[in-house]
């Protein structure tokens, strides 16, 4: 009964993988990003983390079986529990913005790909920011998150798996 949380920074293929083992394991996936931001809230604003953590205990409460990812450590937090294995995406600062450049439209994030574009730059220099960051985003949050996991883990330093 695998129930698979992946994490990284943005743009590290959780996304992509997550897909992937759902697809394969044929089990629900949780993109945080979609119970992390209000909506309709510009600029983008986020959740109380009580407001987030109501929508992800049903999702737990409904699945034996699931892959969640995302990249918010605090909400990692609530689901490393319930998690039987962690993927820790690192493949580094450069090929997550290689990954970001080239990533398809995400309809559940943005209204048009014109949307999407317009984003692009402030997202690759957040990205940029990634391991100088002491935030629930950081690279720094992420390794704590992993270290402390006492169940089965990887760390994968490049996308070739």
């Amino acid at each position: 009964m695998p129930r698979l949380l992946i994490f990284g920074n943005s743009g590290s293929g959780k996304s992509t993988l997550a897909q992937a083992k759902a697809e394969a394991w044929q089990c629900p996936h949780l993109d945080l990003d979609t119970v992390a931001w209000l909506e309709d809230v510009a600029p983008p604003t986020r959740r109380p983390i009580p407001a987030s953590q109501a929508l992800v205990t049903p999702f737990l409460a409904a699945n034996d079986e699931w892959v969640i990812e995302g990249c918010y450590a605090d909400l990692l937090d609530l689901v490393t529990p319930h998690a039987t294995e962690l993927i820790f995406l690192n493949p580094g600062v450069e090929t997550c913005l290689v990954n970001s450049r080239a990533r398809p439209w995400e309809p559940h994030k943005y209204e048009s790909p014109e949307a999407q574009q317009a984003n692009l730059e402030m997202l690759l220099e957040w990205i940029a920011q990634y391991p100088l960051r002491d935030d629930e985003f950081s690279l720094q949050a992420h390794r704590k998150l992993y270290d402390e996991f006492s169940g089965p883990k990887r760390e994968y330093t490049s996308n070739s798996r």
